[in-house]
């Protein structure tokens, strides 16, 4: 006659192949609303190298910064230990589907009256094992590996934008020096005209007008260097704890005044398919998604009965060479199932059903706002490119203006407001092309940024 056992275990073997729950499958891309193309795209091109992006600027500067941002900044520092947690979770998932042991050793000394006694040895082996009779565990450790490689993506996502923020700072503290120097040197030019107006205020050849429209013009220029200042002051303190140093760490190093670092062109933007794979915030919410729908599995499993299967192996003697002598042993078997819990179990399916809901509509949320900074930054990159080519017309026109104006003036040939409006457009066209240089460059930041440049696909956790 078989052994009741033995059939047991090969039944529980037998239905732990069936799992409870949902079989996960990744949403396709319709169901996710992703256009064929970008906005004003008629075709695409697959977007160049993102990883390294930053190195096509070639400012060795910067790649300095950001060097030592991604070696030692604090933000990713936390990513790194959340994803230690996350890997250490899986393991213990994993080691939940295995049997336990435990062992135990026990000696004692009997004394009597007399002074003598019996001394006594024991040993023991403890063994249990719950099958997985419905695949909840192998739901668990699903779950668990989901939530783990969830984890590797957010931690690319720190690194997406720890790069993209020390280049955005960068090119803010550089453009805010070339707007202060330009600011310093129409200063220097609106002292001059001050001095010409008060000779020629004492010559009697103007009224105090004139001396009054070049001080309050001064004074304008003036007002605007300490925001500069602090524009610039700002971005350093930032790149400092960006790269993991005191704030001001930088502010020798970034003293000299140098411009902005061109950006490359011909960006290829790709298609949108493209994005999904490249983003990794997209990839981290698609990760959540499955592990939520592995949790439904793991609570369906609840509602069905549990094997636990143990056994002790034990001896004991007067001696320690006599334990060998007899060994002792049980198997045992035992099925538990949940008869009533007032509707817990089938409240936390629903619970984790509505989870996996909430779920998807993060990640479509998270496709659909990765998209969104995609189509922004490929307008940003266009605007930028008009606007500089704008500006450039407008300062070569200013330039003449003002050289006409200051030298009709000096020669009496005109009033001092006709001088003051074209130093004012010549100070706005020359401000407004630096700032138009530095946006073309930060809307390129903005479009690698979105993108999803700055880390490894086939190796999010960079290990």
């Amino acid at each position: 006659m078989p052994r009741p056992l033995p059939l047991l275990l090969l039944g529980s073997a037998l239905v732990s192949a069936c799992a409870t729950g949902p079989a996960y499958e990744p949403p396709q891309a319709g169901a996710l609303a992703v256009p064929a193309l970008y906005a004003g795209q008629s075709e695409a091109q697959s977007p160049a190298r993102l990883q390294d992006w930053w190195k096509q600027f070639g400012d060795a500067r910067l790649d300095s910064l950001i060097d030592r941002g991604l070696a030692g900044n604090l933000d990713l520092a936390i990513a790194r230990a959340r994803l230690v947690q996350a890997r250490e979770s899986l393991v213990q998932s994993r080691g939940g589907r295995l049997p336990t042991v435990s062992g135990s050793g026990q000696a004692s000394q009997g004394l009597d009256t007399s002074g003598g006694g019996q001394s006594a040895f024991s040993l023991g082996i403890d063994a249990s094992w719950e099958a997985d009779l419905f695949g909840g565990k192998a739901r668990a450790v699903e779950a668990s590996r989901a939530e783990a490689q969830a984890a590797a993506y957010d931690l690319a996502a720190v690194r997406v934008s720890l790069v993209s923020d020390i280049a955005t700072y960068y090119v803010q503290a550089r453009l805010a020096q070339q707007r202060l120097a330009l600011a310093r040197q129409n200063l220097g030019f609106a002292d001059e005209n001050l001095q010409i107006a008060r000779w020629r205020n004492q010559a009697g050849l103007v009224t105090s007008i004139d001396v009054e429209q070049a001080r309050s013009a001064r004074a304008q220029i003036a007002v605007t260097l300490p925001t500069l200042e602090q524009t610039y002051g700002q971005a350093v303190f930032r790149l400092g704890v960006l790269t993991s140093q005191a704030p001001a760490a930088l502010a020798d190093e970034l003293a000299e005044t140098a411009p902005p670092p061109a950006p490359p062109g011909g960006i290829a933007a790709g298609f949108p398919a493209d994005t999904l794979r490249q983003r990794p915030d997209v990839r981290s919410a698609e990760r959540s998604l499955a592990a939520a729908t592995a949790r439904i599995g793991v609570a369906q499993a609840q509602l069905y009965p549990a094997l636990r299967i143990g056994g002790t192996i034990g001896t004991s003697s007067i001696s320690l060479g006599g334990l060998v002598d007899l060994v002792t042993g049980n198997l045992f078997a035992a099925l538990s199932h949940t008869i009533f819990d007032g509707g817990q179990a089938r409240s936390q399916v629903r619970s984790q059903r509505a989870a996996a809901e909430a779920a998807f509509a993060q990640y479509k949320q998270t496709v659909l706002g990765a998209l969104e900074d995609v189509e922004k930054a490929l307008l940003a990159v266009r605007t930028a490119e008009q606007r500089r080519s704008g500006y450039d017309e407008a300062l070569e026109a200013a330039r003449n203006q003002a050289i006409l104006a200051r030298s009709s003036y000096r020669a009496g040939l005109s009033d001092f407001q006709t001088l003051l409006e074209a130093e004012r457009s010549l100070i706005s066209a020359s401000d407004g092309q630096l700032v138009s240089k530095g946006d073309q460059t930060l809307a390129v930041i903005q479009l690698y940024r979105a993108l999803g440049g700055g880390w490894d696909p086939a190796n999010p956790a960079q290990d």
